[in-house]
């Protein structure tokens, strides 16, 4: 453990790309991509701008680091749990809102999630690596579930992609309204009471 007062940039070299990751999260969740400066990313991971350019060249490696080594690994989980689980769907689709309730809550990924969605048209690359990263493979995956619960009579027929989107659209409405709306004054949501409601209605919605 570092002694009191010791500051950030005297930490062993090992960690300082994780610090740096970290500290652009927040960055671009708080400030977006393009208003997000390298100073600032550099000042809140306590080094200096040139020993952010040690680990990354631009903006945009940065942004990838965040997406893999931030973002990325929940997914993973998140994929490797609805992979490990046969059923019962309903018990297996709880679990994955309790696990994407609990990322949305204790990491910045909303804010990103939002500056992705907002800047996608001048920065088509972010937008890009999010959906070739996150999107895809994490909707790819549900959809394979929900096809394996419909073969096993548990789903009522229809296409599992758009019941896939169907399970993740009110997650991200919730996702945008806290990050848009209720900083400006709009009546905030309970997002794990919401994701509770969500998924209940859902379930209610495809059983056969």
């Amino acid at each position: 453990m570092l002694p009191a007062g010791e500051p950030k940039f005297r930490r062993r070299k090992a960690d300082r790309p994780g610090e740096i990751v970290e500290a652009a999260m927040q960055v671009f969740a708080e400030k977006g991509f393009a208003a997000a400066r390298l100073d600032d990313i550099a000042a809140r991971a306590g080094v200096s701008k040139g020993g952010l350019y040690l680990y990354f060249d631009t903006k945009d490696d940065i942004f990838r680091a965040v997406v893999e080594q931030a973002i990325a690994p929940n997914v993973q989980l998140a994929r490797a749990m609805l992979a490990a689980h046969p059923g019962p769907f309903p018990d297996l689709i709880r679990a994955l809102a309790a696990h994407v309730g609990g990322v949305i809550q204790t990491t910045s990924i909303g804010g990103v999630a939002k500056m992705v969605i907002g800047e996608a048209r001048n920065f088509p690359e972010l937008a890009r690596i999010w959906h070739d990263r996150l999107v895809g493979p994490m909707l790819d995956t549900l959809a394979g579930v929900i096809a394996a619960a419909q073969a096993r009579g548990e789903v009522r027929p229809g296409d599992p992609r758009a019941y896939a989107l169907q399970l993740v659209a009110p997650l991200l409405v919730g996702v945008i309204w806290r990050e848009t709306f209720a900083p400006v004054g709009a009546p905030a949501f309970d997002l794990p009471a919401l994701i509770a409601q969500h998924v209940d209605t859902y379930l209610g919605g495809i059983a056969p």
